[in-house]
C-alpha cells in the first residue's frame, strides 16, 4: 500500500516570512502541533512544530511578533512521494527518528503529510480484521473438552 493512499490531504502551511505568533494562532485554530513551511510553489522547505516554538522562541525568550517562521523552522525536510510503499516511510521514519513526513507529487509539491499515528491506525485495523478472522475460523471446543 502507498503513502498515498493514507496520508492525510488536509495539511496545514506556513511561509518563511510570516511571524511565529501567527503561525501559532493557526496551530492553536487548526488543532494541529505541526505546519509544513511551503515557498511559493507549494514546495516543502521547513517544517514548525509546536515544540520548535517552545524550544526555540519561548525559552529562548525570543519576541514571538518578530520572529519569522523561517528562522525557527526546521529546513529541508525529509519528503516523500505519494507512490512510496507504507514500509519504506517507516524505515525513513525510523531511521530519521521522525514521526511526519510531508508527501509530495512528482515535482515536489505537496499534497498531504503522513505521521506515525496515521501508520499505528491503519495497521490496528489490519490487526482488528485478521483477529476477526483467526476468531472465525478457530474451532469450537467440545463441551467435554471445557476445563472444569
Amino acid at each position: 500500500m502507498s503513502v498515498g493512499r493514507i496520508c492525510s490531504r488536509t495539511v496545514y502551511t506556513a511561509t518563511r516570512e510570516e511571524t511565529v505568533q501567527a503561525a501559532a494562532a493557526r496551530m492553536r485554530e487548526r488543532g494541529v502541533g505541526t505546519l509544513v513551511v511551503v515557498d511559493g510553489l507549494g514546495r516543502p522547505e521547513g517544517v514548525v512544530t509546536d515544540r520548535d516554538l517552545t524550544v526555540r522562541v519561548v525559552a529562548d525568550g525570543r519576541d514571538p511578533a518578530s520572529t519569522t517562521v523561517g528562522e525557527v523552522a526546521s529546513p529541508r525536510p525529509t519528503t516523500v512521494v505519494a507512490e512510496t510503499s507504507i514500509e519504506s516511510a517507516l524505515g525513513t521514519m525510523r531511521t530519521g527518528r521522525l514521526r511526519r513526513l510531508p508527501v509530495v507529487d512528482g515535482t515536489d509539491r505537496l499534497v498531504g503529510i503522513i505521521t506515525l499515528d496515521d501508520v499505528l491506525e491503519l495497521l490496528a485495523e489490519e490487526f482488528e480484521l485478521i483477529g476477526g478472522l483467526l476468531a472465525r475460523e478457530a474451532p469450537v471446543p467440545d463441551r467435554q473438552d471445557a476445563p472444569r
